[in-house]
């Protein structure tokens, strides 16, 4: 274009020139002259006419394709060309990417309407631009065509899925979708087609409303299994706890009883050995026996000894007296909350008081 601009303004003013030489010439009377300048005029403007129309430039990104008395015979690349522009003519198609966006409403599987966007990116096979020219004539007819494809292969490609599927799969869906249309859209389009993708798709109000109720009641299921598995936790942990307090109070209460009784045992013990001072105190006869028993080693061990009180000859007050002190024994000895009713027969009492530690031998007066 730039050098078309300058060689016209060139010839231009050689024709002006030559014009003005003639115009001086005939003033001047000198015919021939007047005929050189008329001469240079018309060559210059005839040249103004023919060039700088002729001269074709195409751009980086460009293809021309060159049409003699309108039929398409050649391919022009980027660069500038001289045809004649009477008989030439060019028609320039855009070889970079090229961007169309389809709109289409189609059905799922399962009848399901959806509205569709996509987006079909294609550039020209530049060294097909003849066949382009041939069969479709311009870009905007070939775009058309292009795009009725991607639409039809489209909607046939999601048609074999059900509403659902195409809402879990469509990052997989909208990949297949792409490798339907480049299938469909062939060499023999004269393209390349470089991107093909689902930009959009939306469903009716009343699916869309259905899929967020059940993504809902999904939800509400998974709170109510955590919920549920989190009181079970809770409970198991309540249950433990509970083991291990009742476990706790029934050792404590175990611990209560055996101090107790060790107490009980501990006071009954002093008070026999209290019956027996009494006892000797009020002129009693007391009989001391040794108590064996045999431990694990078969040895005959001493574990106490046995105090009998001898009754015989007594007055009732001096045995009354001891057989209080025998009766508190024995309720202490018995441990079921009761008094015994008889604690005392025949002419005598007798007592067993065992030895600390159950292994050291009595001392026997």
């Amino acid at each position: 274009m730039f050098i078309a601009v300058i060689s016209g303004a060139i010839f231009l003013l050689l024709t002006a020139g030559g014009i003005a030489v003639a115009l001086y010439m005939r003033k001047r009377r000198k015919i021939r002259y007047q005929w050189i300048g008329i001469g240079v005029a018309a060559l210059f403007g005839l040249l103004l006419i023919l060039v700088p129309f002729s001269i074709h430039t195409v751009d980086t990104g460009e293809v021309a394709v060159v049409k003699h008395l309108g039929k398409a015979t050649a391919v022009r690349m980027p660069g500038t060309y001289f045809d004649f522009w009477m008989t030439e003519s060019y028609e320039r198609y855009d070889a970079k990417v090229q961007n169309l966006s389809i709109d289409a409403n189609t059905y799922s599987k399962d009848a399901q309407t959806m509205e569709i966007d996509m987006v079909v990116q294609y550039s020209i096979r530049q060294d097909k631009a003849l066949g382009i020219a041939e069969q479709y004539g311009t870009l905007t007819a070939l775009g058309s065509r292009i795009s009725s494809i991607a639409e039809a292969t489209t909607k046939s490609t999601l048609s074999a899925y059900s509403a659902m599927e195409i809402i879990e799969k469509r990052a997989q869906i909208s990949e297949e979708v792409e490798a339907e249309v480049k299938n469909a859209i062939d060499e023999t389009f004269f393209v390349n087609i470089e991107k093909v993708a689902l930009t959009n798709i939306d469903f009716s109000d009343a699916f869309e409303q259905t899929v967020e109720d059940k993504m809902i009641a999904e939800q509400e299921k998974l709170k109510a299994e955590y919920e549920k598995e989190t009181a079970l936790v809770k409970a198991q942990q309540e249950l433990e706890v509970a083991k291990l307090e009742a476990e706790a109070r029934i050792e404590a209460a175990r611990g209560d009883a055996e101090a107790r009784l060790l107490i009980a045992q501990a006071e009954a013990n002093a008070i026999k050995a209290n019956s027996i001072e009494i006892a000797r105190a009020l002129g009693f006869d007391i009989l001391e026996t040794p108590v064996y028993e045999t431990d694990e080693s078969g040895q005959n061990v001493a574990v106490g000894v046995e105090y009998s009180i001898d009754f015989t000859g007594k007055s009732d007050e001096q045995i009354a007296l001891i057989t209080e002190y025998i009766k508190y024994i024995e309720y202490l000895e018995a441990w079921d909350g009761k008094l015994p009713e008889t604690v005392v027969t025949g002419d005598g009492a007798n007592f067993l008081l065992p030895l600390p530690g159950g292994s050291a031998s009595p001392d026997v007066p």
